[in-house]
């Protein structure tokens, strides 16, 4: 018998530090504490650390109203960039938009710890599984 994955833990996750929750379904925020791991070059924080936690927590918004059985993959995920952030906390809040048969579309909004905007995302995620 095959033993269903675990959606709550991965190594990238460790990593970078990031908790994601949420229990509404459709609903997801994502955190993340600025390190020195999560800074570019230019001691900003990296692209790829704010789409990281972006997929992340949308994945985790999809599983939260997809039936037993079912899971998700991202499809597209489209980040645009609002300002840079370099210290504290970084918070991405995700809203499913509308769940498909199929596929379900989501908005991202990120957040400094001082409530800047710094992200917004819009994603598409594939259902797949029985």
């Amino acid at each position: 018998m095959v033993e269903q994955p675990s959606y709550g833990d991965f190594e990238l996750k460790r990593f970078l530090g990031m908790t994601i929750e949420g229990d509404e379904p459709g609903r997801a925020r994502g955190r993340v504490t600025v390190g020195e791991r999560h800074l570019n070059p230019n001691g900003v924080v990296h692209g790829a650390v704010l789409f990281a936690l972006v997929d992340t927590a949308m994945g985790k918004a999809v599983m939260s109203v997809l039936p037993e059985g079912r899971f998700c993959a991202s499809v597209d995920v489209q980040l645009r960039f609002v300002r840079p952030a370099s210290d504290g906390e970084i918070v991405a809040d995700v809203e499913v938009l509308k769940q498909g048969r199929t596929v379900v579309h989501l908005d991202a909004r990120v957040h400094d710890g001082e409530g800047r905007l710094v992200a917004t995302a819009a994603g598409t995620f594939a259902v797949i599984g029985a």
